[in-house]
């Protein structure tokens, strides 16, 4: 009996602890795909390249996420590429949550 009681509290827990795992897994993504993207658009004036740079760092995660980039032309302002992400966590008893992962990140101009 007592058997029969615990077992959903620990996969509750268990699926919980996954998801979190998930949730981390794609924050760091979008924190390197940003940066890689800051990169490229801070030393190429091509914006397409910086897009297609952050899109690669993401890899199968570039589908469901938003790029922008912002390049200035002047040398020592600031490229900026932020990237957005919908999660959606889907419960079976409880419903579907969907939430965005946000990660952004900025470089100097070189040329």
């Amino acid at each position: 009996m007592e058997f029969a009681l615990i077992v959903p509290v620990v996969l509750v827990l268990l699926l919980g602890l996954a998801e979190v795992g998930s949730i981390a897994r794609e924050q760091i993504q979008l924190w390197s795909a940003a940066r890689e993207g800051a990169r490229v658009a801070a030393t190429t004036p091509d914006v397409s390249l910086a897009f297609a740079a952050a899109g690669q760092a993401l890899g199968p995660l570039a589908d469901r996420t938003r790029i922008t980039v912002t390049r200035p032309a002047v040398v020592g302002d600031v490229a900026r590429v932020d990237l957005t992400l919908v999660h959606r966590i889907e419960l079976p008893l409880i419903g579907d949550f969907t939430f965005d992962l946000e990660a952004g990140a900025g470089m100097r101009v070189e040329r």
